[in-house]
């Protein structure tokens, strides 16, 4: 390929499309998403703020402005991840619940047990050692 290459477009060009074959694009996240982390900000500055949740502009008496479309879309997203939290963090209380009744059967299921067992009678005394 590099031969094809040098004879196509020339000795010093050919040594740029070599550069480009390995130039790659890292993520957009990464583009000061560390530093953005660190300060306690999101990743990405367009998921919350007031650059996002706030309107672009208002009326010039004061009403504000007709919601944007992505801002309803993010609104009714963040309410179904609202539900969402609700209804598993419901399902850990059930299951914490019930894997409590089931410990507390169990120790008195072994209650029980340790009450059934045979006794020794008379009057029994362990040897005591000399």
């Amino acid at each position: 390929m590099a031969a094809c290459v040098t004879r196509r477009l020339g000795p010093h060009l050919a040594k740029s499309a070599a550069a480009i074959r390995c130039f790659h694009c890292s993520t957009v996240d990464q583009a000061g998403g560390k530093w953005r982390v660190r300060q306690g900000l999101p990743v990405n500055s367009s998921q919350f703020g007031p650059l996002t949740d706030l309107p672009d502009w208002s009326f010039a008496d004061g009403r504000p402005a007709p919601p944007m479309k992505g801002y309803l879309s993010r609104q009714e997203k963040n309410a179904e991840l609202a539900r969402r939290v609700a209804m598993i963090s419901a399902e850990m209380d059930h299951g914490i619940e019930k894997w409590e009744a089931q410990q507390r059967e169990q120790e008195r299921q072994a209650q029980e047990k340790r009450c059934n067992r045979l006794q020794p009678k008379g009057n029994f005394f362990p040897e005591t050692a000399k």
